[in-house]
């Protein structure tokens, strides 16, 4: 491959509108072009990092005995449906009409269609089995961002493991978890595995492969000492137990005219600090009308209120909503007195006394609140954001915090879907519903997540094993027949050790070369030049490093294919 035949179209400056490195490196390298909000053209050189990714999963999909499908992206809105995720899933599902009026939908995930092609299963003599595919999804994300980490339209490896009982499941999953290890690791990324929450796609142990950046929109607390890891939709701490003086015998009331905030109350004349008030959310959960009690310095996930009450729709409730539950507006509530509303605690107020909250009264609270005499607490749950340096809940450390990419998501769906039909007779006879796993890999976004770990302040700087090319072959002087016969001769060479290379014959000066190279992160750069040549010499170049060294320009070609064998075995055994 010839640069001067090649579509590179590199730009001397980053994208104005761009935040994350991987989004300014990636469109400044000419990898990806935007179309649209959150919808990107893949270039010829993205392509080929794409590809080996995509090879590098099936690899490891294959070596677990999965099976390649191509299914459709556009669903008849039915199978969604049955499954009851066509009212769930709300705006981020892609939905039309065709001529005829029917409902469609552009599939943001296969679990449906591969449900209805596993009813046609049989016999528990069919099972296990593992199904994938690696094929365009589309979700209406309402902030596309950080160019291809929040988009609208992506290719995704996505497979689902069909087994006959949660051993079987069991044993899918471990091995799902295994190769996600090794292809994370295989694409050059640090993949820390955290708990996670399934979210709207259901099921039960979620686990999620994340990559520490500062580009991403994930926050995880980790353990250093034991390993612990959770996402903060799941992540826990062991909070020192807390032993509060008796207040008095019943709440007392006192005047806070204009206090609104927790930070108000902690320094009014009278007030608490901000750990012995109680905070008091008003949220919609189902369409019922919930208070949700914290302490005053903690932060609500409202994933985790979700899980908690399993519930379908949850959002905050508006102003108006909350006036006429309650009597006041937001910075004067609590649950005091309260009836016939739910009320979910989090689990760190449990046992608290002489605590403060709002009077459900504008300007006024209560002093003194015993939790467990005063307020008719429904439900008891972990509702908490962790915060860096807390106890481990596994052992003595304390937590540390990163901001991560999501680069891939496994979880157990279990047998929900049974009512679509994925269902199989037992040795006895008897139908059994096929106990099913989930199990997602974003392809874009792990070539976004690998710029994010392995760039430079000069461009990117690729693993071997997922470069577009090898070896770039930068030819200083594009009208000099010498120069051109020894890099169109060692071109010719190392294509012929099966390097992937690039020849960089463009009448260019070497400085606009040289940046180009490390713009785009070839991992290996070869200079031929009239100067080394009289001499009998090239220069190798090692982007990682920048190191360079001379050899000889006959033993050029093989020199640099052991190199590059040798990183590609190292991949390998990964």
């Amino acid at each position: 491959m010839r640069w001067s035949h090649s579509f590179i179209p590199t730009l001397r400056d980053d994208p104005a509108d761009a935040e994350a490195a991987s989004h300014k490196l990636l469109v400044r390298a000419g990898y990806v072009r935007q179309l649209t909000a959150g919808v990107y053209s893949t270039l010829p050189l993205a392509k080929r990092v794409c590809t080996k990714i995509e090879a590098i999963v099936r690899k490891e999909m294959d070596e677990i005995g999965g099976q390649e499908f191509a299914l459709p992206s556009l669903h008849p809105a039915d199978v969604w449906k049955r499954s009851g995720r066509w009212e769930t899933l709300g705006e981020e599902m892609f939905r039309l009409q065709d001529r005829k009026g029917t409902d469609m939908a552009l599939g943001m995930t296969a679990e449906e269609i591969f449900a209805t092609i596993a009813s046609e299963l049989r016999s528990y003599r069919q099972l296990p089995q593992i199904w994938y595919q690696i094929a365009t999804k589309f979700r209406d994300e309402p902030r596309p961002k950080s160019g291809l980490l929040r988009v609208r339209e992506f290719t995704m490896k996505d497979s689902y493991s069909l087994d006959l009982d949660t051993e079987g499941l069991d044993v899918a999953f471990q091995k799902h978890f295994d190769a996600y290890r090794k292809i994370f690791a295989s694409c050059g990324l640090d993949a820390l595995a955290v708990e996670a929450s399934s979210g709207s796609m259901g099921g039960s142990e979620s686990i999620e492969f994340m990559t520490t950046s500062d580009a991403g929109e994930d926050w995880v607390a980790s353990c250093g000492s034991c390993g612990y890891a959770a996402n903060f939709e799941k992540a826990t701490s062991t909070l020192p137990e807390i032993a509060d003086e008796a207040g008095p015998g019943q709440p007392e009331r006192f005047a806070t005219p204009g206090q609104r905030s927790i930070d108000d109350l902690e320094s009014f004349d009278g007030g608490a600090p901000a750990g012995r008030q109680i905070k008091t959310l008003v949220y919609v959960v189902d369409g019922n009308t919930t208070l949700v009690l914290l302490r005053g310095d903690h932060s609500l996930v409202e994933q985790k209120l979700q899980d908690g009450l399993q519930a379908q729709d949850l959002r905050p409730a508006s102003d108006d909503e909350i006036r006429a539950a309650l009597g006041a507006s937001p910075g004067s509530l609590g649950g005091v007195g309260v009836s016939g509303l739910a009320i979910a605690a989090d689990a760190a107020l449990a046992g608290r006394k002489n605590m403060t909250t709002g009077a459900n009264e504008d300007d006024f609270h209560l002093r003194g609140v015993d939790i467990a005499r005063d307020i008719d607490v429904g439900r008891w749950l972990d509702l908490r954001e962790v915060n860096e340096g807390e106890p481990c809940p596994m052992c003595d450390g304390a937590l540390a915090v990163q901001k991560t990419i999501e680069i891939g998501h496994i979880f157990k769906l279990g047998t929900r879907y049974e009512m679509m039909g994925a269902a199989v007779l037992d040795d006895a006879g008897q139908k059994r519903p096929i106990v099913m796993g989930s199990y997602g890999i974003g392809i874009q976004r792990t070539m976004a997540a690998i710029v994010e770990q392995h760039h430079d302040e000069a461009g990117m700087v690729w693993p071997l094993s997922v470069a577009p090319y090898e070896v770039v072959i930068t030819q200083v002087n594009a009208k000099s027949a010498e120069t051109s016969d020894a890099s169109g001769a060692l071109y010719d060479a190392l294509r012929g050790e099966g390097i992937d290379v690039l020849l960089d014959d463009r009448d260019e000066r070497p400085g606009v070369k040289f940046k180009d190279a490390e713009l785009i992160g070839i991992p290996y750069r070869i200079t031929v030049g009239p100067k080394g040549l009289k001499e009998g010499k090239v220069e190798l170049v090692r982007r990682k490093t920048r190191k360079s060294r001379e050899i000889d320009l006959t033993k050029a070609a093989k020199a640099v294919a052991e190199n590059v064998f040798e990183e590609r075995n190292f991949s390998s055994q990964i």
